[in-house]
């Protein structure tokens, strides 16, 4: 796996930066941290993200006569139009947008000074962000075998038959570029939220992915619904796990609730909310 360099990369920065993390928690930073939590969260997360990559080798590729039997007429009509693509320029470009855009998108939030102040906790949670896209991903493919688009044509040479073939859902390039690029749009929006360049800030990070998701059904790697799943995984993951850092708006509350059922029975307990 190609991320797993610029994850080793983010890990390094985070165990670098995690003293100062937790020690910096002053009023500027809208999120808090504690490294005693929050680095056996990410621990635990590398951990099952090692474990979904284990399960993707022990997979099994097609053979020759497998491959002979598939047919497009057994892809979902909405997914069928894009069974057979090949294109490696597309791959190239969906590679360099994608592992561009890992580096790229935190990389960028340096440039804003209140986020530059608080960059060793950002880049803690920039981690454990892509972290929990990566464990949801891993461990999907290694227990879900869906062909790729291109074993429904002729293309593809000696990865036809490779394990790595069977691995279509879902759109790991697209997740991760959305974590990236939504994570980089949610830590500005926090830091600066009245700033007046947030409409461009959410377009890029909407756009990239979605450019992302382009390359890899043309490249054949992809079908649609396995982009548009990894899409809102990843800028789920982007949006959410900031969001339960956050020093406000995560407030719990607990009161008393009665009432009667669909069935006519009164019912009575204790309703717990928590904002998001």
């Amino acid at each position: 796996m190609k991320y797993s360099a610029t994850l080793l990369l983010s890990g390094a920065l985070f165990l670098a930066a995690g003293p100062s993390a937790t020690a910096q928690n002053s009023s500027a930073s809208p999120y808090r941290t504690r490294f005693a939590v929050d680095a056996p969260i990410t621990l635990g997360l590398g951990a099952v993200s090692g474990l979904g990559l284990y399960l993707v080798q022990q997979k099994n590729g097609l053979t020759d006569a497998e491959l002979a039997r598939l047919s497009k007429n057994d892809v979902p009509k909405f997914d069928r139009f894009s069974a057979g693509n090949y294109s490696k320029s597309a791959q190239t470009a969906g590679d360099f947008l994608c592992y561009g855009s890992l580096v790229v998108a935190p990389g960028l939030l340096a440039l804003n000074e209140d986020v530059r102040g608080r960059y060793g906790q950002v880049l803690g949670l920039y981690l454990q962000t892509m972290l929990t896209t990566d464990a949801i991903f891993t461990t999907t493919v290694g227990r879900v075998t869906r062909y790729r688009p291109f074993l429904y044509g002729t293309e593809g040479g000696a990865t036809r038959n490779s394990k790595i073939s069977t691995n279509s859902f879902f759109a790991g390039h697209t997740a991760h570029t959305a974590t990236a690029t939504f994570f980089a749009a949610k830590v500005f929006h926090d830091f600066n939220p009245n700033s007046p360049a947030e409409p461009f800030v959410w377009g890029a990070a909407a756009l990239m992915p979605a450019a992302v998701a382009y390359t890899r059904v043309e490249a054949g790697k992809h079908f649609l619904s396995d982009n548009i799943v990894g899409y809102v995984i990843g800028a789920t993951a982007g949006i959410v796990v900031p969001q339960l850092h956050k020093t406000t708006g995560n407030s719990y509350s607990l009161a008393p609730i009665q009432g009667l059922n669909a069935n006519g029975y009164s019912y009575s307990g204790l309703l717990l909310t928590k904002q998001l």
